[in-house]
């Protein structure tokens, strides 16, 4: 039977956890505003630049060279954008992850010695009963485990995906660039 003071302990880990979900959380928004000031300065001061060489450009010639000397630099900025904004969210997430992981790895040995003990204290006869409560608990365990692995393949093909995608998508620019 549990006690108050264990009931307690679980409440404040269980709070402690929270907080410290929360301050994770912010920390990776922290980091996308940070991302995005960041940009809007670049942003910003290339295109005072751009409009700046645009007011000294003397014909057409030269108006569709300065044009595409930014094509090139501007996909490959989205790109680097895109890659920086998409670590941020998968640091995050991967620390929101292993957390979890840790709580629910910590939750299933608990669960187990509540399962143990109920077992020692369990009166004669009940075996049975028993050992179908600690099958059943096995074969949860080994769902979520298959669970946890399909999650993390999916996770890596994503980001598999997502790079090779943009490095086709800075490749492509390339060319475009080159060409005007």
């Amino acid at each position: 039977m549990l006690t108050v003071e264990q009931i307690m302990a679980s409440q404040k880990e269980g709070i402690e956890t929270l907080m410290g979900l929360t301050s994770k959380a912010f920390e990776g928004v922290e980091k996308i505003v940070e991302l995005n000031l960041t940009a809007s300065k670049a942003a910003l001061a290339e295109s005072a630049e751009h409009a700046k060489a645009m007011l000294s450009v003397k014909d057409a010639q030269e108006l569709m060279a300065l044009q595409s000397g930014l094509l090139q630099p501007l996909a490959e900025k989205t790109a680097a954008y895109s890659r920086h904004l998409y670590d941020i969210a998968s640091g995050s997430s991967a620390e929101l992850g292993k957390t979890f992981e840790g709580q629910a790895a910590d939750a299933q040995k608990k669960f187990m010695s509540l399962v143990d003990t109920a077992a020692k204290n369990a009166p004669a006869g009940s075996e049975t009963a028993v050992a179908m409560m600690k099958s059943t608990v096995a074969a949860a365990n080994t769902a979520l485990e298959s669970v946890q692995k399909a999650v993390k393949q999916a996770t890596d093909a994503a980001e598999a995906n997502f790079k090779a995608v943009a490095a086709t998508a800075a490749d492509a620019a390339k060319p475009v660039a080159k060409k005007r």
